[in-house]
């Protein structure tokens, strides 16, 4: 079931190989100018250029062969040899019937699907998250979800911070402060297998009493900025970091609870953005594949010393810019934070053997994933171009730099979602909405309010673009934000209720008014959105067309009136478009995950 732009695109190229030129120059686009047409086709004067003939020629050709499709109510020429397509009322009440029917309102499935993993979000262990983790969260999500309806067998992986100097800088810390803990770390052997279970519940239940989430978090940040002045301690960190990884007992038992108290806060997160993952792995999860891997790359002559470090070089002789190489062993022995990209690389291609894996990653990281891809293309973990950074901008305060709180510190999560839901009640009672719900539901209401504030005034931006950050007027319930789009949802299900409730019911869709022409052709458009995001990675698309659609639906309701339409058919057509644009317009806000209420 093609949508109109493509089946248009077969017509018109044929009309083109029927003309003795190329087909390819029959593609058809959605029109520059609505008022004149529904599509256009410019292939006549690309066609002429190739053909050394006269495009209006060429396009008075075309258009004869075009003139005799049923679907189409009038076949122009404008201009230098523009062709202009308008779909007739019939054609397009039969498309607009077709897309009522199908449960996924003419989104269709890909024909060769793949398995894709992509790597989102990125919150590091011991660390609460920060505003900074917002975009990868949510840009991520949105694109697991649209790879997923699209086909693809997709899993979506949090990829924890959980295996670098940041854990030999807080377990250094916490043995210099806690006396008692270093004690019982001390007591611990170097492996599991000789420690006594009691000794180690004696140390995990000291953690659990005094190592919490804010503790971790009061803990590292003196840490990081200790070792930046203390050479000594900056020493016994890497040593430190180097033990863990070796496998030293004690060591690892702080280390897990590290992770413990780290994921209860993260998910709790993550399902307030309503986000999830398939996998929950971290760095350390390809610790033990480092090992062989190093051994690997040295006996296909990849892996170089250099000041005492490890490398494998991977810059090219066609370069524009300086390429550094993998840093793959410290000077300590310490594997790095390139190495275990390397190793989870390798760990993927076993586990789940992806087509493609996708980074969902701060742009400015771009540098340090060419060089781990290189690394991996040559060591043959990976197919060339298999491996893709998908880049973002930043969320920028008003004075241009990322974003901060009035201190100037790095804004919690925790704290903006909370932020965004105040806004979203604040915002609610204004507009006297939701008074009528209970207490709980207004709350729940709020939060979708406020979620869907967050997500939209981000996903309606390219990823690769940076945005100031403007609560105020994200949470609007005006204009192109995501308050904007659930009220539209809620004010279709408003009127679907009361239809139900006067025995009204949906029937054949009929197209003749030119608000109906005008919202039919945009649930036309969902696949074409819905490709343009699936090919550019970029959600924005998905987006666009869920604003396009409220704003198109909201002319057509002032426009045609339903319940007082004049007859039970048109009545019933209007309600089918009433239906069809609500379950269209929900599967657009779940592909950014965004929910909507039922009632405001």
């Amino acid at each position: 079931m093609n949508d109109l732009k493509r089946s248009l695109s077969e017509a018109a190229s044929a009309a083109f190989q029927a003309a003795g030129l190329p087909p390819e120059f029959g593609r058809v686009t959605a029109s520059d100018r609505p008022d004149l047409a529904d599509f256009q086709c410019n292939g006549a004067l690309a066609a002429a250029k190739s053909a050394k003939r006269n495009p209006r020629e060429i396009a008075t050709q075309v258009v004869e062969i075009l003139k005799a499709d049923p679907r189409l109510a009038s076949v122009e020429i404008a201009g230098a040899g523009f062709i202009n397509l308008r779909v007739s009322d019939e054609a397009l009440s039969v498309r607009a019937r077709e897309i009522a029917a199908d449960a996924r309102t003419g989104a269709q499935v890909l024909d060769a699907p793949r398995r894709v993993l992509i790597d989102y979000a990125g919150p590091n262990v011991a660390k609460p998250m920060h505003v900074g983790h917002l975009r990868a969260s949510i840009i991520g999500e949105s694109i697991k979800r649209l790879y997923r309806f699209r086909g693809d067998e997709v899993l979506g992986d949090a990829h924890f911070g959980d295996w670098g100097f940041q854990m030999g800088l807080l377990i250094s810390a916490i043995l210099d402060e806690d006396a008692a803990i270093a004690a019982l770390v001390d007591k611990l052997p170097e492996t599991a297998a000789d420690a006594d279970p009691a000794d180690v519940a004696a140390l995990n239940a000291e953690l659990d009493v005094r190592i919490s989430l804010a503790d971790l978090d009061r803990i590292y940040p003196a840490a990081s900025l200790r070792q930046k002045e203390d050479a000594a301690f900056k020493e016994r960190a890497r040593k430190a970091t180097a033990e863990l990884q070796n496998g030293r007992y004690g060591y690892r038992v702080l280390w897990r609870h590290f992770v413990k108290v780290s994921r209860v806060a993260l998910e709790r997160e993550f399902h307030a953005l309503g986000v999830d993952f398939d996998l929950w792995k971290g760095e350390s999860d390809a610790n033990d594949l480092i090992g062989p891997m190093v051994e690997e790359l040295e006996a296909k002559g990849l892996l170089v010393e250099d000041q005492g470090a490890r490398i494998v070089r991977v810059a090219r002789e066609d370069d524009k810019q300086d390429v550094p190489p993998l840093l793959v062993v410290s000077s300590e022995g310490s594997a790095m934070y390139g190495t275990t990209d390397l190793a989870t690389i390798l760990d993927r291609r076993q586990s789940f053997d992806p087509h493609l894996i996708l980074y969902c990653v701060d742009q400015r990281q771009a540098l340090h994933f060419e060089t781990v891809f290189r690394a991996a293309y040559l060591a043959g973990y990976a197919q060339e171009g298999s491996l893709e950074h998908i880049g973002f901008g930043t969320m920028n305060g008003t004075d241009g730099k990322p974003f901060k709180t009035r201190a100037g510190g790095v804004l919690k999560l925790h704290d903006l979602i909370e932020m965004a839901r105040e806004k979203a009640r604040e915002r609610l009672r204004e507009a006297g909405l939701g008074a009528e719900l209970s207490e709980e539901a207004f709350e729940e209401t709020a939060h979708k309010v406020g979620v869907a504030a967050l997500k939209f005034a981000d996903l309606q931006n390219f990823r690769g673009t940076s945005y100031v950050f403007d609560l105020d007027r994200f949470t609007s319930f005006e204009g192109k934000t995501g308050p904007y789009l659930l009220y539209q949802s809620v004010r279709i299900k408003s009127v679907l209720r009361k239809a139900a409730e006067a025995g009204a019911t949906a029937g054949e869709i009929i197209i003749g008014e030119q608000a109906e022409r005008d919202l039919a052709m945009l649930l036309d458009a969902f696949e074409g959105a819905l490709q343009e995001a699936y090919d550019k990675k970029a959600p924005n698309f998905v987006a666009e067309h869920a604003y396009k659609l409220a704003q198109s639906f909201s002319k057509f309701y002032a426009a045609c009136p339903i319940m007082s339409a004049d007859g039970d058919a048109l009545r019933a057509s209007r309600l089918a478009l009433a239906e069809t644009t609500l379950r269209q317009l929900e599967l657009a806000l779940d592909l950014l995950g965004i929910e909507a209420p039922e009632r405001m």
